[in-house]
């Protein structure tokens, strides 16, 4: 082994800890790296893979009645490969020991023949046979939730008759890998179904013999998804179409692409910031590292080693911590990687897993890594190719203190905090680069933790300014107001308020999206309307009012004329005034008064839905008596859904702010405790002089504590600051149609991100302590400076 491989060893083993502590910063951000991008790979293959072997549509399109017969016209449009016709329709569930009323949507297979898309990977059992119309499928997730196994049964209120179903398979299906029910936020499997039964069972249940309710396209290749939708619309016009849609908009995938939104950003924002402290720890230790060894690098050159030599030497001291960096990195990454794209998995309900960590993932992080390593290196590197022999081997100048102040006001303080004053003035640029390094821990802290406010405050919005309501009946199709009567006199009704909800597409120049309108009653209550100033809104009696983020995609401001066609009922195109913009954080979604959106259906008054103020105590009388509603479709039922919504939340964001608590916590002590232990380097002969002239244990460590101490107090606010920039970026990121994250970011979150800085600062702090108490004041004497 040549001589200065048999020194860097040396070097590696001297230096281990902060070895150890800079690998472990490049460590997560490789970690992080190939944790996302592997996961969003693999997720992403899956769905893929399981979109084209289970044939899930491209296109979708509901009716009120269209005839069976259409199926043969929506086949001959240019560009659809596959039709597939079926009766869609919701149920209320009444099952045994559970005395909250469940939702189900159940959807109709052939009754010969398998299914041309959207086909259903069975777990248990088999399909339902057409001649027992009872037969049911349900979705593994409900089942699961309630211990349902092929045999089970439950009661299923359609068209107002109450039917037993017989469970007979148990499945998944690419449509409904992530099942929302009504008005929830997060899927409670418990209390939301998917069924399917056989047409011919369907179509005598909801009177729809030769008919159905939508219909499903797959697209030839290349084939343009804007043209045929606009040619299923028209066919369907006559039958209550409602407006097709694209896969994009299919509620399932919107949601799982959210998630994927998600993973891409978790990788553009976090690896940058670990591997740019990697770089400034490595620029740190090295550059010092050369400093201590100004006199060996003098005697190399003069024995004849060329500055190359040398200077390939010490990169190798790089290269050596950036593999450390990446093996761990990459074996930790894969490792989560796996764990979070099985939970993917399971949340989602896929029927298998594609794992796709190809080469190019650590091809990428060995190149971003070794890139960060050399580029921290470099400047160091370049001063010892370029430092002549015999300026090397002569000592260095010492420092030239000047006087801070001269009005005397110094005399204040004691001596040894003047000292740590005046050697933190003396390299402000060295003080400033470890302020933040410090501070990017802090960031990496807040912009996890931010996380937690922010969901807390959407939950408060949402929850408890917006939609107030203890429960929500939907109906199944449009009713005459006078029905809140009826519904005011069901057991534990405290208060009822109407709605109605309308499909319609929204345009604006060349921007368009489809949307519901949702129309509320001036003076409401329970389900308020609250604009971006979170103030309460009475709509105006005309009027268009979309939310924030409707506004934003049209471009449209308060007096601006967007123009909306109706796709149920009388189809009609309008043009209306934006009267107000609406706070709203799911979906994109709009507003009118009630009777301004029944006056653009060119009805009377009508409603689709009530919102119920109940008494819990009569709570289980009120679900038995909605229970035999003919009327009502579905219910949903707030306390529940945010039960479940913080449940779901506890599970994941928990993991989530481990993680990442864990990884600022590295980079704090990688920071503080390579800037400690060089400075004890540097600066153990001058410590161990100040021991030898009488200065106690306790003054000696303040001289260098104190002054690392005074460098983590002011790198809290940075990372404040810097955390906020982070948490803003993640939130840019993590933006999407389906959903947008406030920017919320609570006084206890700055201070948990500073008190995790702290803990990590005093640990490497007692650990640099210990050194000092044992330094060998005779061996440290016998050096120069």
């Amino acid at each position: 082994m040549a001589a200065l491989d048999r020194k860097l060893l040396r070097d590696l083993w001297r230096l281990k800890t902060q070895v150890i502590a800079i690998a472990m910063v490049m460590a997560a951000g490789v970690a992080t790296l190939v944790l996302a991008v592997g996961a969003y790979r693999s997720l992403n293959e899956t769905r893929e893979t399981y979109y084209e072997r289970y044939r899930f549509a491209d296109v979708f399109a509901n009716a009120t009645r269209a005839p069976e017969w259409l199926a043969d016209e929506i086949a001959r449009i240019p560009g659809v490969a596959a039709v597939e016709t079926r009766i869609v329709k919701t149920a209320i569930l009444d099952i045994e020991d559970f005395s909250v009323p469940a939702t189900a949507a159940l959807v109709s297979m052939p009754a010969i023949g398998e299914q041309v898309l959207n086909r259903l990977y069975i777990r248990q059992g088999r399909t339902p046979d057409p001649a027992h119309p009872d037969e049911v499928v349900v979705n593994e997730a409900f089942a699961k939730a309630h211990g349902f196994v092929p045999g089970d049964s439950f009661h299923a209120i359609m068209e107002g008759r109450k039917r037993r179903l017989t469970i007979v398979g148990i499945a998944l299906s690419p449509e409904y890998i992530y099942a929302l029910g009504p008005w929830d936020l997060m899927p409670d499997d418990s209390r939301f179904a998917v069924g399917w039964m056989s047409r011919k069972a369907m179509e005598a249940a909801f009177d729809l013999d030769g008919a159905f309710s939508q219909v499903s396209v797959k697209l030839l290749r290349g084939a343009s998804e804007a043209d045929v939708i606009e040619r299923i619309d028209t066919l369907l016009e006559r039958y209550g179409g409602r407006g097709a849609y694209g896969r994009k908009d299919q509620q399932s995938h919107a949601f799982l692409d959210a998630e994927l939104l998600q993973l891409q950003a978790m990788a553009r924002v976090l690896p940058p910031i670990f591997l740019f402290v990697a770089a400034f720890l490595i620029n740190m230790i090295l550059s010092r590292l050369v400093a201590l060894e100004r006199e060996q690098i003098g005697l190399m050159k003069a024995l004849g080693y060329r500055a190359t030599t040398i200077g390939v030497h010490y990169l190798k001291f790089v290269a050596a911590i950036a593999v450390i960096g990446i093996v761990v990195g990459g074996i930790a990454g894969t490792w989560l990687g796996f764990g979070l794209t099985r939970l993917y998995g399971d949340f989602y309900h896929f029927p298998f897993l594609v794992f796709l960590w190809g080469p190019d993932i650590y091809a990428v992080a060995v190149f971003v890594t070794v890139g960060a390593a050399v580029a921290g290196g470099a400047r160091a590197v370049w001063s010892v190719v370029r430092l002549p022999p015999a300026v090397a081997m002569h000592a260095p100048a010492p420092p030239r203190y000047r006087r801070l102040f001269a009005n005397g006001w110094l005399r204040h303080f004691s001596q040894v905090t003047i000292m740590i004053g005046r050697h933190i003035l003396r390299w402000p640029v060295r003080a400033g680069l470890t302020v933040f390094g410090i501070s990017l821990s802090a960031a990496v802290l807040l912009a996890s933790l931010f996380a937690l406010d922010s969901v807390e405050f959407m939950i408060d919005f949402t929850y408890f300014q917006a939609d107030r309501q203890d429960a929500t009946l939907e109906f199944t199709q449009e009713r005459p107001v006078s029905v809140i009567a009826d519904v005011q006199r069901l057991p534990g009704v405290l208060t009822a308020e109407p709605t109605r909800a309308v499909a319609v597409k929204v345009r604006h120049g060349h921007i368009e999206r489809r949307v519901p309108i949702i129309g509320k009653p001036a003076g409401t209550d329970l389900s308020r309307v609250i604009d971006t100033g979170f103030r309460p809104v009475t709509l105006p009696e005309t009027g268009f009012a979309p939310s924030e983020a409707l506004a934003g995609i049209l471009g449209v401001r308060v007096g601006d004329i967007v123009e909306i066609e109706t796709l149920e009922g009388r189809k009609r195109i309008v043009e209306m005034p934006v009267t107000a913009i609406i706070q709203g954080y799911i979906g994109l979604l709009s507003y009118m008064d009630i009777e301004a959106v029944n006056r653009l259906m060119l009805e009377g008054p009508m409603i689709t839905g009530v919102h119920l103020a109940i008494d819990e105590a009569q709570s289980d009388a009120l679900f038995a008596a909605v229970k035999d509603m003919p009327m009502v479709g579905s219910i949903a039922l707030q306390k529940k859904s945010l039960e479940k919504f913080r449940q779901t939340l506890a599970e994941n964001i928990d993991i989530m702010i481990s993680v990442y608590t864990g990884l600022a916590m590295v980079i704090a002590f990688g920071v503080v405790y390579n800037s400690a232990r060089i400075q004890l380097s540097e600066r153990g002969r001058e410590l161990a002089s100040l021991r030898v002239l009488g200065f106690t244990r306790a003054e000696v460590s303040w001289i260098l504590l104190g002054e690392l101490a005074v460098l983590v107090l002011a790198s809290l606010p940075l990372g404040w600051a810097l955390g906020y920039l982070v948490a803003w970026a993640t939130v840019q990121g993590f933006q999407s149609e389906l959903y947008r994250v406030p920017l919320v970011i609570g006084r206890e979150t700055y201070a948990m991100s500073s008190l995790v800085v702290l803990g990590a600062a005093v640990a490497s702090a007692l650990i640099v302590k210990r050194r000092i108490n044992r330094l060998d004041l005779v061996e440290v004497l016998k050096t120069r400076e």
